[in-house]
């Protein structure tokens, strides 16, 4: 039981952080959020929390082999273990950051919230680690076995990786996996446009660039833009490069009548509802709550007129819509999320290629729920934030293999993102423009 919390110290917040991620399951973002509202941190606190509560959860398999050898075995109650990694984490990869600083603090915590014993043990192992160094992963003789402590990926997914992607690429993809997301916006061009928002943002002292992936995007490189008003207004809203790419391929009309199949929290529905004039987009969830947050969202951005969200498996369409009631269809489906590495690292560490093979089975059947869905010359587009191909293509293919009536037509994108590519199908890895892995295919019905 904790005692003497001390919410303004970095290190200890970032500490009560990753045991509600590692032991209660709480998801990274959502933890960070909820602590850092409830216990607010100077600037450059806030900073060195965030940072070490996301880079323990990167590296935890490469941090946990190399508290192995000073520990040798014994059993550590949780948060001992994971107050360990984080100092191990600070030695190795912050250099900014004194030995000395991250010693004294990691040990007066251990002596608020654990006996003398526990204090004593601390302050053995962190000056054992920094009196012989750690371990060399580099003599690691299992090639995957060392680029999964490297990289800090279990070896099935790096096995699974090097199989479909090959050795290089599944480096680099593992390489750029653990490097920081990049904070970016959308322009919402229902209420204003790019140039307009480069003047606010410049007078606010934010530093951005254009994006060289999503049309409507910039990349912010300093300062704070969530709770700007510019956010609060809905001029803008936060949202991966990768994931822009979606619904830019759809090419929508402003006319069209629009499903978006799996659409909580939103960011794709009011994307499409965007571009609407005249048109309509129909958004479903299973969850009610998460309905509810497609319509906060579609109110923000100003486009709550152009939107009807409902509680409903996409399974069941039949339920609420008629056959060829739709020119166009976004399935972005359940997935692993294996391309969300970068921002919700402890995801590669829960899933497992088996959870991979049964939500390709719920792919496929939410694709076969809507194919009837959409009318005769129309467009489904099924997309993933997952880079295992048995999610993706695969997918695809055995919904082609099922439906002759559909063919698979060349996604693009407005920027022509990887166009010169063999493939119709777009992948993007996290290595190709350091931004979420994304999977976007356009299958198209006959007429």
């Amino acid at each position: 039981m904790m005692t003497k919390f001390q919410p303004q110290n970095a290190r200890e917040l970032a500490l009560v952080a990753l045991e509600g991620v590692v032991e209660k399951g709480a998801y990274s973002n959502l933890q960070v959020d909820q602590l850092l509202k409830k216990y607010p941190l100077a600037d450059k606190d806030r900073r060195l929390a965030t940072n070490i509560i996301y880079g323990v959860l990167q590296h935890k398999l490469t941090l946990e082999y190399w508290l192995q050898s000073f520990v040798k075995g014994k059993r550590l109650d949780p948060w001992v273990k994971t107050l360990l990694l984080s100092a191990i984490y600070q030695f190795h990869y912050l250099e900014r950051v004194p030995d000395w600083a991250v010693t004294d603090e990691s040990i007066k915590i251990a002596k608020r919230r654990g006996n003398p014993g526990i204090r004593k043990f601390v302050t053995g192992v962190l000056h054992a680690v920094l009196r012989e160094g750690l371990p060399d992963l580099g003599k690691i003789n299992n090639p995957n076995l060392r680029l999964s402590l490297q990289s800090s990926v279990p070896q099935w997914l790096v096995a699974e990786l090097v199989t479909e992607y090959g050795q290089e690429k599944t480096e680099k993809v593992l390489q750029s996996i653990n490097e920081p997301a990049h904070q970016v916006v959308r322009v919402n061009t229902a209420k204003t446009d790019m140039e307009t928002i480069k003047e606010a943002l410049d007078k606010m002292g934010v530093e951005y660039h254009e994006s060289q992936v999503a049309q409507d995007a910039l990349v912010i490189t300093k300062g704070e833009v969530i709770t700007s008003s510019l956010f609060e207004s809905g001029k803008i809203t936060i949202q991966d490069e990768s994931a822009m790419l979606a619904v830019e391929s759809m090419h929508i009309n402003p006319n069209d009548k629009v499903l978006d199949a799996c659409a909580a929290p939103g960011g794709k529905t009011v994307q499409i509802a965007e571009k609407l004039i005249g048109g309509h987009v129909d958004a479903l969830d299973i969850h009610q709550h998460k309905v509810r947050l497609i319509e906060k969202n579609a109110q923000r951005l100003g486009v709550g007129d152009r939107v009807t969200a409902n509680a409903l498996d996409a399974r069941k369409v039949n339920e609420l819509f008629a056959d060829e009631s739709f020119d166009k269809i976004l399935v972005d489906a359940p997935c692993s999320g294996m391309g969300l590495l970068r921002r919700k690292p402890e995801i590669r560490y829960t899933k497992t290629l088996d959870d991979s093979k049964k939500l390709h089975q719920i792919q496929l059947s939410i694709l076969d729920a809507v194919a009837a869905k959409v009318k005769k010359g129309g467009i489904i587009t099924y997309s993933t934030c997952t880079i295992l191909q048995q999610e993706n293509d695969q997918t695809v293919q055995a919904f082609l293999t099922k439906h002759p009536e559909f063919e698979l037509v060349k996604t693009t994108t407005a920027r022509k993102i990887k166009d010169n590519r063999h493939s119709l199908t777009l992948t993007i890895l996290p290595s190709d423009f350091n931004s979420d892995g994304f999977f976007i295919s356009s299958l198209k019905k006959g007429i």
